[in-house]
This record gives structure tokens, sequence and C-alpha cells, in this order.
């Protein structure tokens, strides 16, 4: 990753930790009547009527258009939500276990904390404290229930996982072989969140390679056309896992994959657990092309001023947060050169 994104994205998790750390003490409107919002970490933005592209200025080519073409990132950044309870057994899982790099965590109230972990050039954010009235239900583990059920790492050696798990003190995971030349482990995180271990020749260490994303969906083919019309990533063929009993149905952006299945079951759902970040150059292109297809928002349009971040929530067909933020609003090329007057 280029050193100005990573500066970027320093700059946007600390204006994300300063926000919702004010957001403990300042629930009201700000002064001058400026309405408010706050997004699923805890974090209150601020809502400008300036900032949305105005109705006639993008075609309709612009805005039946995918996400894909604003993308800044070769990846996702992936959100794990959990009980702040079970922060030091979470970070030490991550760390010792999963072998993440640690990244600088960030305090987002005086109760509240974001812990960062590099996965390659993105990473697996992990949101300590449980904000407002999303679902966290995993009891149905992979195989029943909606949202994003587990996340897959990839390793190049089996007994190096089994060995970093012994040292940190949990239980080794039991491997089996995929039918596909690799082999595969599910765990559970302290918190009751299923991984995939997955080992293949050739992974890069600490699971540098990407991470994957894994949604049970209700409607599978609605989902399909979420991922592949409204974000755009690339569709891959089926793929048949004998070992988890599943079809994965795969979507890739760069080192992360989406990957949808359908068990045909819809409970228990579960829209809090985890969620997708998208890091983009106009996020007002993208409230315009959301609002275009009625997808369904869960913040609005909204910005940190002072630190020129944009962020909009949106929710796939199941609820899962598909979060996209532009970083450097000021330095994007917007139509009116990035100030978000439009």
């Amino acid at each position: 990753m280029k050193r100005n994104t990573l500066l970027a994205l320093g700059c946007a998790a600390l204006a994300i930790a300063g926000c919702a750390a004010h957001a403990q003490d300042n629930a009201a409107p700000a002064a001058g009547g400026t309405r408010t919002t706050t997004t699923p970490e805890g974090a209150l933005m601020q809502i400008d009527e300036d900032l949305p592209y105005k109705p006639g200025t993008l075609t309709q080519e612009q805005l039946m258009s995918p996400t894909r073409s604003l993308f800044v990132l070769n990846g996702m950044n992936v959100f794990r939500r959990f009980p702040r309870e079970n922060t030091a057994e979470i970070v030490k899982f991550y760390t010792e276990a999963l072998k993440l790099r640690s990244l600088n965590p960030i305090q987002l109230t005086s109760s509240q904390q974001m812990l960062l972990t590099g996965v390659g050039s993105a990473q697996i954010k992990l949101a300590a404290g449980q904000q407002g009235n999303r679902k966290y239900d995993m009891s149905g583990g992979y195989k029943a229930g909606t949202g994003i059920r587990f996340l897959t790492l990839t390793y190049p050696s089996e007994q190096d996982v089994i060995a970093s798990f012994t040292a940190a003190g949990f239980p080794a995971p039991s491997f089996g072989d995929r039918g596909d030349g690799t082999r595969a482990a599910m765990v559970n995180d302290p918190s009751g969140f299923p991984l995939e271990l997955v080992i293949r020749a050739g992974a890069k260490p600490g699971s540098n390679d990407g991470v994957g994303v894994n949604i049970n969906t209700s409607d599978l083919e609605r989902s399909r056309a979420f991922y592949r019309e409204f974000v755009g990533l690339d569709e891959l063929p089926p793929v048949e896992d004998k070992l988890l009993g599943i079809t994965r149905y795969p979507f890739r952006h760069g080192e992360t994959t989406i990957s949808l299945y359908h068990t045909g079951t819809n409970e228990p759902a579960d829209n809090g657990s985890a969620g997708i970040q998208y890091v983009v150059s106009d996020t007002p292109m993208v409230d315009a092309k959301a609002k275009a297809r009625n997808i369904a928002v869960e913040t609005p349009l909204n910005k940190l001023r002072g630190f020129e971040l944009i962020t909009v929530w949106l929710n796939d067909p199941d609820g899962v947060t598909n979060y996209f933020a532009q970083v450097n609003a000021s330095a994007q090329p917007a139509s009116n050169g990035g100030t978000g007057r439009r």
C-alpha cells in the first residue's frame, strides 16, 4: 500500500475515535442546528446538506454503474464487533494465535475500543463494544442463519498454525482435506465467531494474502446481484466446498473475496458481528448510486469536519453493513474540487 494511503487511513481512524469520544458527552445537535448521525461503531458524524450531488447533476449511466471504479484500496477492510469484556482474549487470539499484525488501537470512547490488525494491505478492525440495534446471534454457526457467518484466513503451514494456537493457550485446530489440494479447520474466536483457517502451499504467513468474508444469504440471487451490479466485484465460478458442505459463490476485489452461500434457513439473523468497509475516492457518488437503486441506508451520508472524512453506511439484502469511506476528501477529484458542494 502506498504511504499516503496508509496515512489517510490512520487519520480517518483517529478522526472516528475523536468524534466518537465526543459523542459520549454530546448526543444533541451541534451548534447552529447541524444534524448528526451515529455510526454502528458509535461515532457521531455531521450531516451536511451540501454533501449530496444535486438532482440532475449525474447521468443515468453514472447513477447505475457499480461503485467498484471508486475503490482506492486493493481489497476491503472487515469489522468484527464483540462485547468489550472479551477484549483481552480477543487481542490474544487475533494477534498471537492467528498471528495477524498488531496495529495501534483506537479508543473510541472511555469504554469502547477499536483494535486494528493488518491482513495484507487491508485490516480486520476489532470493535470492542456492540452499539445500536444491530442483531448479534451466531447460535446457528456457519450452517444456519444469515449475515457474515465466518471469515477465511490462509496460512502456508498447518504445523505452524497449531503451534501458535497451543503457545497462546487455545485448543489446537483440527484440519481436514478440502478436496482441492488444501486443508482447512474451523475455529471460534473468544466471542464465538467462526473463522476458517486454510492451509495452502505458497500462502503468505499471517494471512497476508488477504481475508475471505463468507455470507449466508436469505435470497442468494438477490445478494449476488447486489455484490455484482451495485458493488461491482468480480464474480467468480461457484465452488463446491465438500468439507463444509456448502456451495460458495465468490466475488473478488484484489486481496478480498466475499463468498455468498445459502443453506435454506433464514434464522438466526446476525447483521452486527461483522461488516465490510470500502475505501473510496467519492462517497457522495456512492450515496447517489445507492439512492438510484433504493439500497437500504444504515447511516446516511455524513462528514467529520476537520479531518476530511466522508462516509455512508449501506446494508446488503441481509443487513450486512457495507461502509464506504472517503478518507482524504479535500484531495479527491469531486465535481467541485473535493469540497463536497455539488
